[in-house]
C-alpha cells in the first residue's frame, strides 16, 4: 500500500508572526508523521503552496496572521487561487488539521471561517500567559477522544474562540469562570477538518497526552484506526 501523503504548511510573510517558530514546529510534526509511515512534505506558505493540494491525503496548516506586503509575497488577487484551492479541497472532503494559531492563517480568504468551523475573534479572543495547562476532554462526543479524559501540557490556552454552531467541541479549558472550546471537529457539509488550539512551540509535543491527541486527530483524518501507532 502506498504511503499516505501529508502536506505541512509553515507560515511565512503574510502568514507568519514573531511569536511562533512555524518552521521548527512544522518539521517536528513532519518527523512524528514520517515515523508513522506517512510521506510528508513541508512547504512554506507561498501563493502557489496549494497548487497540488488535491494530491495530498492530509494538509496541516501551521501559520498565523502576518503582514500583507504585496511587494514581498503578492496581492490579495495573487492569493485568490490558493484560497479557491483550499475551498475546493475542503468541499471535496479533503482532510485538514488547523494547528494552533493556524486558525488565523488565511483569514483574508472569504472561505476560511467555513473551512475551520470557527474563528479567533480579534479584540475578543485572548490567551493567559504560557503555563502548565489542564484541558478537559468532553466525553462521548467523537471517536477521536474516546477514552481520553484530560490533556496536561505546558502551553497557551486560547480563550473566547468562536466555534461555529455546526462544529463539535471535543476539548475545552476553564478560564475566567467558564469553559472555552479548545479543540473541535468541523464535519458540516462534508468537511473533514480538525482545529486544535494547542501547540505554541515544539516542546508542547513532549507531553504524552498532547502527543496522543495529535496522533488520534491525524489517524481520524487519514481514516486510520484512531489508536494506530499510539
Amino acid at each position: 500500500m502506498a504511503q499516505q501523503r501529508v502536506l505541512v504548511l509553515a507560515g511565512r510573510g503574510r502568514y507568519e508572526d514573531p511569536w511562533h517558530d512555524h518552521v521548527a514546529v512544522a518539521h517536528r510534526l513532519a518527523s512524528i508523521l514520517t515515523e508513522r509511515d506517512c510521506d510528508v512534505t513541508v512547504r512554506s506558505t507561498f501563493p502557489d503552496c496549494a497548487e497540488d493540494i488535491d494530491t495530498f491525503d492530509l494538509v496541516i496548516v501551521n501559520g498565523s496572521l502576518g503582514r500583507k506586503d504585496p511587494n514581498f509575497d503578492g496581492t490579495d488577487e495573487d492569493w485568490m487561487p490558493c484560497h479557491e484551492k483550499f475551498k475546493a479541497y475542503a468541499e471535496n472532503g479533503g482532510a485538514i488539521l488547523v494547528y494552533h494559531v493556524g486558525i488565523n492563517t488565511f483569514t483574508d480568504s472569504p472561505y476560511w471561517y467555513d473551512i475551520v468551523g470557527g474563528r479567533w475573534n480579534r479584540g475578543v479572543t485572548y490567551h493567559p500567559p504560557l503555563s502548565d495547562a489542564h484541558f478537559h476532554v468532553i466525553p462521548g462526543v467523537h471517536p477521536i477522544t474516546e477514552g481520553m479524559t484530560e490533556i496536561l501540557v505546558f502551553d497557551e490556552r486560547y480563550t473566547l474562540l468562536e466555534p461555529a454552531d455546526t462544529s463539535t467541541i471535543l476539548v475545552d479549558q476553564h478560564e475566567a469562570g467558564c469553559e472555552h472550546a479548545s479543540v473541535w471537529v468541523n464535519e458540516h457539509e462534508g468537511r473533514r477538518v480538525v482545529f486544535d488550539s494547542m501547540g505554541h512551540f515544539v516542546e508542547s509535543l513532549d507531553s504524552p497526552t498532547r502527543l496522543e491527541l495529535f496522533l488520534r486527530e491525524v489517524n481520524w483524518l487519514l481514516k486510520r484506526p484512531v489508536m494506530d501507532g499510539i
